[in-house]
């Protein structure tokens, strides 16, 4: 029991530790946004701002015609809810195809798809852009927003998920009348939708922090999402470390809001199995 005990305590600092390391620079940046650049340069170092100011967002949002961050931000917006939307519908049906249709070749196929994940993604740059060529989507959202729609890792996670769903539900469905797409409306898609809720969670933080696609395939400054326009602002605002530190700040918002709402249901998907129990 006491060794019990003293183990927790370990854990306990050990996570304590770890968490204001993390929660640290956060904090540094927020306090560093609300201080006044002459502050920053001349105030040494001082964790809380001695006069407090918004004078750095105000200068980003509203006086910043070369850096429009409030349209960065929509794109971003626009590209990542698209993205996670256009995910979930293809992650779905595909894992449920994987899992409950039987087709000649399915195991091989999904194994090739799995083998899919052993190439770096960045080997695929060069053909990705020359399709987006081809379609005429260079310098257009829907080519930020389409690729990746079929991610290997999220087929596999919803796949897995799937799996331990009893069969029986689909036979008894089946039964009383029920086609495929029924079955997948009906019984498994409200089944798996923490899995869903996790895989939204991730391609919404993944479409949203995305840098080198967005900057290889969007040369529109208007069209740029708000992570490579953070690195225009950088060079712009070099010596202005304030409002390069507002911009990042906007730019953290939305993810930080989709974790805090999100928890519950990314901690129910930890069990890949959790969807039913047999």
């Amino acid at each position: 029991m006491k060794q019990s005990k003293k183990t927790k305590i370990i854990a306990f600092t050990f996570l304590l530790l770890m968490a204001i390391l993390w929660i640290f620079p956060i904090l540094w940046g927020i306090f560093t946004s609300f201080k006044s650049e002459e502050e920053i340069i001349t105030a040494g170092v001082s964790f809380l701002p001695i006069h407090w100011t918004v004078a750095n967002y105000s200068e980003l949002l509203f006086n910043n015609a070369s850096s429009p961050i409030i349209k960065w931000f929509t794109n971003s917006l626009i590209i990542a809810v698209g993205h996670t939307i256009l995910v979930l519908i293809v992650v779905s049906l595909a894992a449920y195809g994987y899992t409950r249709l039987q087709f000649k070749g399915r195991d091989f196929l999904f194994a090739l798809l799995l083998g899919s994940m052993m190439f770096p993604s960045v080997v695929n740059l060069i053909p990705l852009y020359s399709i987006m060529d081809t379609l005429g989507w260079v310098n257009n959202l829907l080519a930020v927003i389409v690729p990746g729609a079929a991610g290997v890792f999220n087929i596999f996670l919803v796949r897995q998920f799937v799996l331990g769903i009893p069969k029986t539900f689909d036979e008894s469905a089946r039964i009383d009348g029920a086609n495929e797409f029924q079955i997948f409306y009906l019984i498994i898609l409200p089944l798996i939708r923490p899995v869903l809720t996790v895989v939204a969670l991730f391609s919404f933080t993944g479409a949203w922090n995305d840098f080198l696609w967005p900057s290889i395939v969007l040369n529109d400054i208007e069209k740029l999402p708000i992570t490579p326009g953070l690195q225009l602002l950088q060079g712009q605002y070099l010596t202005y470390p304030g409002i390069g530190t507002a911009g990042a700040l906007i730019a953290l918002v939305p993810t930080f809001l989709l974790y805090l709402f999100a928890q519950k249901y990314f901690m129910q998907s930890m069990s890949l199995s959790s969807g039913v129990k047999g």
